[in-house]
């Protein structure tokens, strides 16, 4: 039984989710089903696409406390060639605070509460209890992971329990909370995306009221997300091209429209473009 494996059932009857994390800290790869994100899942592997698979298969969102999963032939080959654990924060309650150097490390000294410390690489881990979203340089040479994403787990010095260690993490402050704490971003500029050409044949759907609902529906749908947005928007594209995509009726004032509504729910125009081009690879439009 090699150590990450012995890590891992520890942590999982914790209540943390782990999965196994490959050399590079690379997590756990795609399954075949979703090889190339053909599901639409993001290219990091970081945020789980809307693949159909029996559990999800992408990065963060594999892990589990499951030790049947983690016990099982599907994950025996991963676990004899892993570097090292992966564990998801959110998932167990926690936020870590990733310090990179010496001057984030100075930062967290003068502006948080003492916690739970573990020594990394390149700087610390402060480890907190309570959840909050995830963010890369929050500030410089601060990283916070907690919901969708992943870190590796590192053993505490000197060693302790992982009772013991849990138990001394202070609560999630404010000050944390507020590093990802933004205005809602203007809508971008919506970049080009090419409306797939009609099939040739006449419109089944008869009126453009039809079409003009259809539109309205997808943007309400994307609106209302309130988690996931990345795969609502993903299957929200893929549900209006399966149905308009093939008679030539969008246009890219209608495309143009869900673009932007996605945009003001936090997506980047270069994900919009991303997320329009998988669904439509995916109906082969």
């Amino acid at each position: 039984m090699s150590a990450p494996y012995r890590t891992a059932l520890e942590l999982a009857a914790a209540g943390i989710p782990v999965l196994p994390l490959r050399a590079g800290k690379l997590p756990v790869g795609n399954c075949p089903a979703c090889a190339d994100n053909a599901c639409g899942g993001r290219p990091s592997m970081k945020a789980p696409g809307p693949c159909t698979c029996p559990a999800p298969c992408h990065g963060w969102a594999a892990a589990t406390t499951d030790t049947g999963v983690i016990t099982s032939p599907a994950w025996a080959t991963a676990w004899q060639s892993a570097a090292a654990v992966a564990y998801h924060p959110g998932g167990g309650g926690l936020t870590v605070v990733d310090l990179d150097d010496d001057a984030a490390i100075t930062w967290a000294r003068a502006s948080l509460p003492r916690t739970v410390v573990v020594a990394t690489t390149r700087g610390q881990h402060w480890l907190y209890r309570g959840t909050m979203p995830s963010a890369n340089a929050a500030r410089p040479g601060v990283d916070i992971k907690s919901r969708m994403a992943y870190a590796r787990w590192r053993a505490p010095s000197p060693p302790c329990t992982l009772s013991g260690l849990l138990a001394r993490a202070a609560d999630l402050p404010d000050a944390v909370r507020a590093l990802v704490v933004k205005k809602p971003a203007p809508v971008r500029p919506v970049v080009a995306a090419t409306v797939p050409a009609g099939g040739g044949g006449p419109c089944r759907h008869r009126t453009p009221a039809y079409l003009e609902r259809g539109i309205a529906m997808a943007e309400q749908r994307i609106t209302a997300a309130r988690s996931a947005v990345h795969a609502t928007v993903y299957q929200t594209f893929l549900a209006v091209l399966s149905t308009h995509g093939r008679c030539g009726c969008l246009t890219d004032g209608h495309v143009a429209r869900l673009f932007a509504a996605a945009q003001a729910k936090g997506e980047s125009a270069r994900h919009c473009a991303d997320a329009w081009d998988n669904a439509r690879a995916r109906l082969g439009v």
